[in-house]
């Protein structure tokens, strides 16, 4: 067995990923899925921890502009990725992986609070350590919270994991014409406005020279393709 290319990850997933194809909740087939797929990691001796947003329960901006008060919405939002935490961490355990839920925001009866020290001694001890609720601050998205994790615990790259194979230059359901790059740098990213990660998380990435890989999580086997350092997806990084 060759040695895996990166050694220490966080996973970010988006809350649709975990609704499959009912557009809402929690498809039980699809967690189960991802789970499989995050032990076969665990089984290459790499250290994974996991975002996951809250998109497919609440989404926070979305009730903002309909009038709700954003900071509300906001914690609404944190509290919907708790909800994802608990289950992925149900159907982790359901296949054999030890898994902590750490959340930003105090609820100790269901989760430890988050602890940098403490969820780096999980990741070496080999569980899965998900942080939930965000950075526990609104006006900041699970996608900014994912790039201050991955740095807390000196991760090697993030892996977004979502419904498409990369990054294209317009919608490729929309417009035959996209075109998928391979690689970009962080201020094309900016500059172009694509949807990778928002900008705070990708300026973020930037100033501690973070790569981020964006590639479909929904193709079994993909998330070992990506940390065995096969060129799946596209990559961002500095120049």
């Amino acid at each position: 067995m060759a040695e895996p290319y990166y050694k220490r990850v966080l996973l970010k997933l988006s809350g649709e990923a975990l609704a499959g194809n009912q557009g809402y909740g929690i498809d039980p087939e699809t967690i189960t899925t991802i789970a499989r797929e995050v032990k076969s990691v665990i089984d290459l001796g790499v250290q994974l921890s996991l975002v996951i947003g809250g998109g497919n329960i609440f989404r926070g901006l979305a009730a903002s502009s309909k009038g709700m008060d954003r900071a509300s919405a906001d914690y609404m939002g944190m509290l919907a990725t708790m909800i994802n935490s608990l289950a992925m961490q149900d159907a982790l355990e359901k296949v054999g992986v030890d898994t902590r839920v750490q959340s930003a925001i105090a609820m100790q009866e269901v989760a430890e609070p988050y602890i940098r020290r403490r969820a780096i001694r999980h990741l070496e001890k080999g569980r899965v350590v998900i942080f939930g609720a965000g950075t526990g601050n609104p006006y900041f998205t699970t996608d900014t919270a994912a790039s201050l994790r991955a740095m807390e615990i000196g991760a090697d790259v993030i892996l977004k994991g979502t419904k498409v194979d990369g990054v294209y230059s317009a919608d490729p359901k929309k417009d035959a014409s996209a075109v998928k790059y391979q690689s970009l740098t962080y201020l094309e990213v900016l500059k172009k406005g694509l949807q990778v990660m928002d900008a705070t998380a990708t300026s973020l990435c930037m100033d501690n020279n973070l790569p981020i890989i964006v590639f479909d999580v929904t193709t079994d086997g993909n998330v070992v393709r990506v940390i065995n350092g096969e060129r799946i997806g596209t990559i961002v990084k500095g120049e």
